[in-house]
Formats: structure tokens, C-alpha cells, sequence
């Protein structure tokens, strides 16, 4: 069974820059898609980014777009998560995230079956 483990949250001032990495284990071939998630008390959870290792595509949502890149190194099984500029409303809880379906690539929280345990990042002003 996959295994998530995300690192490198923390506090940053708006401006700044953090980066994620999702280090997984525990299965013998590539999952179809690997994502980012982000999740504020009282909201539902928001995809911000997939990518398909495979071919290397890659989707961003409109609140992140052009400020975060994702990214994989699939010889270590590591997934990234480049953030610049952050923002205030980035503050989140954040997860990666992967599947083995094609529908994944539409970065919809139901669709993925497998979880980090979520780590913390915080913007302040």
C-alpha cells in the first residue's frame, strides 16, 4: 500500500518562498497522477496542483498559478511543491495526494484515494 509523507511547511512572510516534498513508499509503479491539496478550517479541500508522471503534464489552479510549480523526481519517488510569492491566503494545511485512475487528472479531492498526513504552512503579512 502507497505511503504519503509531506515536509517543509513552516511560517513564512508574504513575499517569501517554500518548499514541499512528498516522499513516497510502499508501491512498485507509478501512480497516474500525483497532486497538491490545501485545506483552511470551515472550506473544503482545493486541488492546486497535479502532475502526471508519467508524461510530466502538469495542471494549476487559478489561485496558484504562475507563483507555484510542482514537480517529481521519479528515480526517488519525491514529489515537490516550488512556492514563491506566498501569500496571506495561502495559509492552509497542506497534503499531497496520488491516484492511479485517469479521472485524477481533473484535481478533484473524491477522485484520490491515497493521503499525506497534511503539513502546515503559514503567510503571515
Amino acid at each position: 500500500q502507497e505511503h504519503l509523507v509531506e515536509s517543509g511547511g513552516g511560517s513564512v512572510q508574504a513575499g517569501g518562498s517554500l518548499r514541499l516534498s512528498c516522499a513516497a513508499s510502499g508501491s512498485t509503479s507509478s501512480p497516474v497522477c500525483m497532486a497538491w491539496f490545501r485545506q483552511v478550517p470551515g472550506k473544503s479541500r482545493e486541488g492546486i496542483a497535479v502532475i502526471v508522471p508519467r508524461d510530466g503534464n502538469t495542471k494549476y489552479a487559478d489561485s496558484v498559478k504562475g507563483r507555484f510549480t510542482i514537480s517529481r523526481d521519479n528515480a526517488i519517488n519525491m514529489l515537490y511543491l516550488q512556492m514563491d510569492n506566498l501569500k496571506p491566503e495561502d495559509t492552509a494545511l497542506y497534503y499531497c495526494a496520488a491516484d492511479r485512475r485517469p479521472a485524477c487528472y481533473n484535481l478533484r479531492s473524491s477522485t484520490f484515494t491515497t493521503w499525506g498526513q497534511g503539513i502546515q504552512v503559514t503567510v503571515s503579512t
